[in-house]
């Protein structure tokens, strides 16, 4: 068999695309409140628009998402039924602490989040908690200039320490922040810049992201120490690069692409900044502002293991000018003119996924958690069903890339969890009709709908895959 028997089948959601609620219970307004599903949101996103450029006129779906604030025991009870061992799910931070800043966390909050992992545990389903998914208090975009401010830091310690201390024994596996990556292809949505008129985008950037790497730290270093069972992981939006052709400046280019994504990761897990990113850095006239204890922080509290999404692999090269262009996580590339692609024109490719497990393992030696991975694509709902077997056959073909990785090139995998296992809004278009799930949830693109739950054909498949622990696929 590929996989031991504590291997932690499941699925993931985050709070900004399921919860709704937005205003319910004493919680704060967070960065994608502010996304709407309308052209302005990639700009937006890139923190290329002020926030006073939206109002009401808008439709901002994560205000609403599918209603898991209200709908969570119904839907753990659905994901139960199909013996989910494991929930990836985000914390909204303005739900603990409504303006980021706060002395006092909200209790109300902290009692909906100790609900949901008593729920999960009550059906043996081990919670996996982002603490930070594409989710800043809005309170301090606009007081502090977000994470480009070194005193968010210390905020976010604050909200670290009053989690763990609350979920001690309830949640185990962490996630200081989501795709962390994402913050120099998408700055809003990563974390909460907005960048101002003439300023350096590279230096804004880079600090935001020095910052998020020492608050990583720190909350490791917290969550340690709260509990030495608690195991904490960075993650990162994966996918390999190639080369577009064999040229050898087409093999430098794909490296130095995959180069941006990996330093992040880089730092978390070795402790210290990569000497290609100090030159690169350097090149870029980057200065980052640190202590020595900041510089030891990171050094003695690298992560647990490394998590991390995957959709597609990526396209480079350093002599094509005129070659297509594709879509992806967020992440533009040359098309491959080997793969097909989603309706979205993510490019699928099942062995791009085994290649990145080893890329990563070779690269860490740290155990590695699949934490995204999946098919959007529009459901037909016919006479009260979806036959959603074009999702079944894309998730069949990572699994099986996924256990050659563990089976025959022994990656060291805890888990996979594919991403948006009940219907939610997409982070990227804000869309309700770009489905993932197993679980169909009766709501467009508009926010119309009865939101009621529906199993898919998907449903029954992946039941059959976590109870012969990958086996039957």
């Amino acid at each position: 068999m590929a996989f031991p028997k504590n291997f932690l089948w499941g699925g993931a959601m985050a709070a900004n695309q399921c919860e709704g609620a937005f205003d319910a219970d004493g919680r704060g307004l967070s960065s994608c409140d502010l996304l709407p599903a309308a052209k302005e949101r990639f700009m937006l996103s890139k923190g290329e628009l002020p926030l006073s450029k939206m109002d009401d006129s808008y439709y901002y779906p994560a205000r609403y998402g599918i209603d898991f604030y209200y709908h969570y025991k119904e839907d753990i009870a659905l994901l139960a039924e199909m013996g989910f061992k494991c929930l990836r799910i985000s914390i909204a931070w303005t739900r603990i602490f409504p303006n980021g800043d706060d002395e006092q966390p909200n209790e109300k909050g902290l009692a909906f989040y100790e609900d949901i992992f008593k729920e999960c545990r009550k059906y043996g389903i081990e919670p996996l908690v982002t603490m930070a998914h594409f989710d800043v208090p809005v309170h301090c975009i606009e007081k502090y200039g977000s994470w480009r401010d070194h005193r968010m830091i210390d905020f976010y310690k604050r909200y670290a320490q009053t989690i763990f201390t609350r979920y001690k024994g309830l949640v185990h596996y962490w996630i200081t922040f989501n795709e962390i990556n994402m913050l120099l292809h998408l700055p809003y949505v990563g974390g909460g810049i907005i960048f101002e008129d003439g300023e350096n985008k590279d230096q804004v950037k880079y600090t935001a992201a020095h910052h998020q790497l020492i608050a990583s730290a720190w909350a490791t270093k917290i969550a340690h120490e709260i509990d030495p069972e608690n195991k904490v992981g960075c993650m990162l939006a994966a996918g390999v690069t190639y080369p577009y052709t064999c040229h050898p400046k087409d093999v430098w280019k794909a490296m130095q692409e995959d180069d941006k994504n990996y330093f992040f990761i880089d730092v978390q897990v070795r402790g210290e900044y990569p000497g290609y990113a100090k030159k690169k850095l350097e090149r870029l006239g980057i200065q980052l502002e640190t202590t020595e204890e900041e510089k030891k922080i990171l050094k003695e509290n690298t992560v647990d293991y490394v998590s991390f999404s995957y959709y597609a692999s990526r396209c480079a090269s350093g002599t094509e000018e005129n070659a297509e262009i594709t879509d992806g996580n967020a992440f533009a590339s040359l098309k491959n003119p080997y793969l097909e692609a989603s309706q979205w024109g993510w490019q699928i490719d099942p062995l791009g996924l085994r290649i990145t497990l080893n890329d990563l393992y070779d690269r860490y030696q740290k155990p590695l958690f699949i934490v995204e991975n999946g098919l959007g694509a529009k459901d037909v709902l016919e006479d009260g069903k979806i036959h959603d077997e074009y999702r079944i056959a894309y998730l069949r073909e990572h699994i099986q890339a996924m256990k050659a990785a563990v089976e025959e090139d022994g990656v060291d995998l805890i888990g996979y969890t594919s991403w948006g296992c009940i219907d939610l809004i997409s982070a990227s278009t804000g869309e309700m009709s770009k489905r993932y799930g197993y679980i169909y949830v009766d709501r467009d693109d508009a926010g119309n709908g009865s939101l009621k739950r529906i199993k898919k054909d998907s449903f029954d498949w992946y039941q059959k895959v976590i109870a012969s622990n990958g086996e039957q696929l």
